[in-house]
């Protein structure tokens, strides 16, 4: 899988390259990954080979018409069209490495229980640029079990400053 993932991932940067939408696709996709591997029943339904493709495809297109642009769903749809589905966190993982190698950045993955706005997320990147000495990437995964704060993972290295951390830290000193 992983030559076809490469294979994906480099179309993939080729497609949002034409496109003009780099950030907000490769964030869309990247949520979509998520969802698709935390979600057993969609899994199931995006890779089950006894429901015909283009019904595959229609469930994509209903899941993402007015959620996404054009061309996430448009790549979403072909990667589970040719039965890839399953494949498609790996490829949008190779994507983001892919483009991040390009430009000379980093990505972060930034769980927090809520979205976060453009500003915060401008912030955030340029803190994690003063700490690490490289541009940031940032992308946010809603996770609601971080009830508060956030959790930021940028290659092997995460800083966890989400409430429940605090909370056991604080345990930890009693």
């Amino acid at each position: 899988m992983t030559d076809r993932a490469d294979l994906y991932a480099d179309a993939f940067a080729a497609v949002i390259a034409a496109e003009g939408l780099a950030n907000e696709t490769t964030d869309e996709l990247f949520r979509f990954a998520r969802v698709l591997e935390g979600n057993e029943e969609l899994r199931t339904a995006l890779t089950d080979p006894h429901i015909p493709a283009a019904r595959r495809q229609q469930i994509v297109e209903d899941l993402l018409s007015g959620k996404a642009s054009d061309t996430t769903t448009a790549l979403v749809s072909m990667v589970v069209g040719t039965g890839r589905a399953r494949d498609l966190p790996t490829i949008v993982d190779r994507l983001l490495t892919l483009a991040a190698n390009r430009s000379d950045r980093r990505i972060a993955e930034v769980r927090s229980a809520v979205e976060l706005s453009d500003e915060q997320k401008r912030r955030l990147a340029e803190s994690l640029r003063a700490s690490t000495g490289q541009d940031v990437d940032v992308v946010v995964v809603v996770d609601p079990t971080v009830m508060g704060g956030i959790v930021t993972q940028i290659g092997d290295t995460v800083i966890d400053g989400s409430v429940r951390s605090r909370l056991a830290q604080l345990r930890e000193s009693f």
